[in-house]
């Protein structure tokens, strides 16, 4: 195969997110930078029965899809929850918490997806069952995960904007 061409059978660079939760739970790979995108990203996820890999939540900055490809769940998308199987395709475009999102392994076999995004960098995200919001820089970095600058807060820890500034 040419360089811009995966097998999902290839993918190759799983890490375990996060470590030790019985709720939360995936292995994901990076696919996108591998065929040589650079205003797309791509993910290939595996979620275990009963987990989700990320918290629910919604981007002011990018656009998702997701592309079933084995396995059944529940994709939350604001106050709505809709059954998916493989074949189904999930948007959650950019916005507020109507556009939160979520993917639940609802099923008895690993669920397994494709997420694929806009690379707007950077972004903010917010996560409305929990309160917090992330701003994160990927680049210079070299991903979501080890990103050049991630914050994850609350509004309620928020400073003055001269706060340590010599006024």
């Amino acid at each position: 195969m040419s360089q811009n061409v995966v097998g999902l059978s290839e993918v190759k660079g799983f890490s375990r997110i996060p470590e030790g939760s019985t709720r939360f739970g995936a292995t994901v790979a990076p696919i996108a930078d591998r065929i040589g995108l650079t205003q797309l990203g791509c993910m290939y996820t595996v979620v275990e029965p009963g987990r989700r890999a990320f918290p629910f939540h919604n981007h002011l900055g990018n656009d998702e899809m997701f592309v079933i490809l084995e396995g059944e769940g529940v994709y939350r998308y604001g106050e709505t929850e809709s059954s998916v199987k493989a074949g189904d395709i999930c948007g959650a475009p950019k916005g507020g918490p109507d556009t939160a999102h979520q993917l639940i392994n609802t099923g008895s076999s690993s669920l397994r997806y494709l997420s694929i995004s806009t690379r707007n960098d950077p972004d903010v995200v917010e996560y409305p069952d929990s309160g917090k919001f992330a701003a994160v820089a990927i680049q210079p970095g070299p991903d979501f995960m080890n990103a050049h600058l991630r914050f994850v807060g609350r509004l309620s820890s928020q400073v003055d904007y001269f706060d340590g500034e010599e006024l």
